[in-house]
């Protein structure tokens, strides 16, 4: 697989940007320098990330969400965690 994740993502199967292969391998966000958890699809080139707005729901049953704008870092959750476990074996 590629090291860098891809410019757009959704955690929603229903959409076009939807890719289980690289949900699989863990993707982490960090907008505006805080990690977010609850992220439902990000865009790096334009620079927003949509969260879900708590419980509520559309009438299709998925999360209602919110549009932030702002500075995106996206990167996988494996290569941060390797190094450490490779530290810890030796």
């Amino acid at each position: 697989m590629i090291d860098t994740p891809p410019d757009r993502l959704s955690v929603n199967p229903k959409s076009p940007h939807y890719d289980a292969a690289v949900l699989e391998r863990g993707v982490g966000v960090r907008f505006n320098g805080e990690e977010k958890t609850n992220v439902e699809e990000y865009c790096l080139s334009e620079g927003w990330i949509r969260v879900a707005a708590g419980k509520a729901r559309d009438r299709k049953g998925d999360p209602l969400t919110l549009k932030f704008t702002g500075a995106i870092e996206v990167f996988y959750h494996e290569a941060a965690s390797n190094p450490e476990i490779s530290e810890e074996q030796e």
